[in-house]
């Protein structure tokens, strides 16, 4: 399984192979905004992805844990923020009473758009919500990646895991008009990129830590065994749409989230860390929850 990153290191943008590995540096390679998406949309998808690293010069080693070293987003187009949080709700079979017919006729899940792409934290940075938030509930879920090229036409990179961080008490208040109201806190990623068709099967467990020490645990799944759309179904539908292919745009798209925190009871407070571990790929995401600064009079 092939996995890319991107970062930048004392001011200029790298890109890299692979998952850290504790006590093993990192090697990066130079690369500029967009150089890797341009390789993705030149027609080799992943496997351009894949092989746009292997005749780079210049690479340097840097230990994980330095301190000149940001990751970011997979993809990311940072000088032009030209990139989209987006996503599909109530996705997987747990919400429903039944299991989809093998040739079931694709109903539309409901859909959201969260912000821009640069409204993306990465692992141990923090989730800002509103400040007096109903009931806060952590999302852990794939997201899949596309970059459009300069005609408009998607063209999908790998996948990536994610945490959509919202307020499902005041989505439950008034579910038809306050769901874009409820989206409006932080969203998590991790910034490893997976070369590979989105996952039949990813499993892992949420923790939550208040004060130092485990306040809830429960596991979770998220692959397309535990979803009750097809996911060429639900991207087909989406790039339907022409102002989601506009020409450069990076689109990250959240496949949906099984049960959680808020359907055992517990409630997330501020000042919680929400541990997310994939550990069926060996990803760790891990964000604490700060509430916003209230609105000034």
């Amino acid at each position: 399984m092939s996995i890319i990153f991107e970062c930048t290191y004392q001011g200029r943008r790298y890109a890299g192979h692979g998952l850290p590995v504790p006590g093993s540096p990192l090697t990066l390679y130079p690369v500029t905004d967009g150089q890797l998406r341009a390789a993705l949309v030149a027609g080799g998808g992943p496997e351009g992805l894949r092989s746009a690293l292997a005749g780079l010069d210049g690479r340097i080693e840097v230990e994980p844990g330095d301190a000149g070293l940001t990751f970011l987003p997979p993809l990311l187009p940072t000088a032009s923020n030209n990139a989209l949080i987006n996503g599909f709700m109530g996705t997987h079979r747990s919400k429903f009473d039944r299991a989809p017919e093998p040739d079931e006729e694709f109903t539309a899940p409901n859909y959201y758009i969260k912000g821009f792409g640069s409204w993306l934290r990465m692992p141990d940075e923090p989730l800002t919500t509103p400040a007096d938030p109903v009931w806060l509930l952590e999302e852990p879920e794939v997201v899949l990646v596309y970059a459009n090229d300069d005609q408009g036409v998607p063209h999908y990179a790998g996948y990536t895991f994610g945490n959509d961080l919202n307020d499902i008490g005041l989505h439950l208040k008034n579910p038809w008009a306050w769901t874009p109201y409820a989206k409006l806190c932080e969203t998590s990623i991790t910034p490893w990129l997976f070369l590979d068709t989105p996952p039949e099967t990813v499993t892992g467990s949420v923790t939550i830590e208040r004060d130092g020490a485990e306040a809830w645990r429960g596991p979770f799944s998220c692959g397309a065994d535990s979803l009750f759309h097809r996911i060429p179904d639900m991207a087909d539908h989406l790039f339907a749409h022409p102002l989601l292919r506009r020409p450069g745009l990076v689109n990250y798209l959240f496949l949906g989230a099984d049960k959680a925190t808020y359907h055992d009871g517990f409630r997330i407070e501020n000042g919680d860390r929400m541990v997310i571990d994939v550990s069926s790929h060996g990803v760790v995401l891990a964000n604490e929850v700060r509430y916003g600064a209230a609105a000034p009079k």
